[in-house]
């Protein structure tokens, strides 16, 4: 048996195909291997035994006559017996059958390669196949392996209504990159390590080594945005944001033909939002508006204002330092920062209007000790001393990123868990079903980059 395996070229004329090869070959496949073949080259050369008998590779020998291409890269199998040669024509093929997909991972990857322009048809799917992933995955996160509800449900609300919200779905990531096809940038304003937003929380695990750093994570989510809009508040609304870091928030309440007024402590992220403002949203768009001024003024700040949802994704206590200023919650400990956070949002939910909505994007942040502060027990605290009543809450799955690269550490040398999931807590002012009435159906905004 062959202890070095070497590369010969040998004529496709001399080659022997095994006569009792069972596997079989469509026309169609020999087809997609020649495509293969001429987008990345004969990479898996044909296997051979002393006799040029063909023991693994009947396709590619067909593939490479169809092509023309008179000699093609074998490996000669020396010291295997007959029987050996028989199994192994078989296994050779079995095995690979017994192999499994990663949907959410294949998924992610299909939609990366089309957003570069690659054909995926080089790559071997059949188009039901393609078309049927997106419902798979929905599948797999229910728990049911009927995905046709679950199809419906999507279409009909955007996502369908559950606890788990999950961004690493195919159909999420290439709405995901539309959205940022309109030209939204909101990292713009931010100086480096200044990161707030859904940033924060993805990268809340930063003193555990374990954060989440991908760069298509810097913006709050505008999927995760529209998907929350939809749900809880009805066109021609005023959503308030007393923590607005970016400009996606906005922008979205824009598109989704929604006003919005957001307060941040920056002037220069007030700055850099207007500028996205200018050119993202037409003239003809409701403009989003954003104030410069501390939080804890909101109601000075947005004085007369009626908010029928207020939504947010607030700085975190302890984590990353957004600014210099004294007055910003990123620069307080977390006994300051919670006493002014449940101000914040008491006033916050002081202009909102009976019979809405409230929803905070947050995730659990760790003490110098490695400990959990309860920032989401907290941020539930506040709403229910501001007189809301804490109504749903949800799972946002994020994608992985390198995070399996990098929980082993902190996992063995101290149990941390690499968090790849944040909470979405909703809230109502009043009356849930009045509320809901409000709200009306869900409308399904198609982004694109003319809009």
């Amino acid at each position: 048996m062959n202890k070095d395996l070497n590369i010969e070229y040998i004529s496709t004329d001399v080659l022997k195909p095994y006569v009792n090869n069972s596997r079989t070959h469509s026309d169609e496949q020999i087809d997609q291997i020649c495509e293969s073949i001429e987008e990345f080259g004969f990479t898996n050369p044909i296997l051979i035994d002393e006799n040029n008998g063909i023991i693994a590779g009947h396709g590619r020998l067909l593939a490479a006559i169809k092509l023309n291409l008179y000699t093609v890269p074998t490996i000669r199998l020396t010291g295997l017996s007959d029987i050996q040669k028989k199994a192994y024509v078989i296994a050779d093929n079995s095995l690979a059958l017994n192999a499994g997909w990663n949907f959410e991972l294949l998924s992610l990857e299909l939609n990366e390669l089309k957003d570069l322009g690659f054909d995926i048809d080089l790559l071997g799917f059949d188009d039901d196949f393609l078309k049927s992933l997106d419902g798979d995955l929905l599948a797999d996160i229910s728990g049911d392996s009927n995905s046709k509800e679950k199809l419906d449900l999507k279409q009909a609300f955007l996502a369908p209504p559950f606890s788990i919200l999950n961004s690493r779905e195919g159909w999420w990531q290439d709405r995901k990159r539309k959205w940022k096809a309109l030209g939204i940038d909101s990292g713009s304003g931010r100086d480096s390590g200044m990161q707030r937003g859904m940033n924060s929380m993805a990268r809340y695990n930063s003193k555990e080594d374990t954060s989440m750093s991908e760069s298509d994570d810097s913006i709050f989510d505008p999927v995760l945005c529209e998907i929350l809009y939809s749900w809880f508040s009805p066109k021609g609304c005023q959503i308030l944001d007393p923590f607005a870091g970016g400009s996606v928030r906005g922008i979205v309440a824009s598109k989704l033909n929604r006003n919005y007024i957001g307060v941040d402590l920056r002037a220069e992220q007030i700055e850099a939002n207007l500028k996205q403002r200018n050119l993202v949203c037409s003239n003809d768009e409701l403009q989003p508006i954003w104030i410069c001024g501390d939080s804890i003024n909101i109601d000075k700040l947005a004085n007369g204002v009626s908010a029928d949802l207020v939504f947010s994704c607030p700085p975190y206590a302890d984590l990353e330092v957004y600014s210099n200023n004294p007055n910003d919650l990123s620069n307080m400990d977390y006994d300051n920062f919670k006493k002014a956070y449940f101000e914040i949002i008491k006033k916050s939910c002081d202009m909102l209007k009976d019979n809405r909505f409230a929803c905070f994007v947050v995730g659990e942040v760790r003490d110098k000790k490695g400990n959990y502060y309860n920032f989401v027990g907290d941020t539930i605290q506040a709403f229910l001393e501001a007189g809301l009543s804490y109504y749903n809450e949800m799972i946002l799955v994020n994608v992985c990123g390198t995070m399996p690269m990098r929980a082993a550490t902190p996992f063995k040398g101290s149990r941390k868990i690499g968090k790849v999931h944040q909470n979405v807590l909703v809230f109502v002012k009043g009356n849930p079903k009045i509320a809901a009435e409000y709200c009306g159906d869900v409308d399904v905004y198609i982004p694109n980059e003319d809009n």
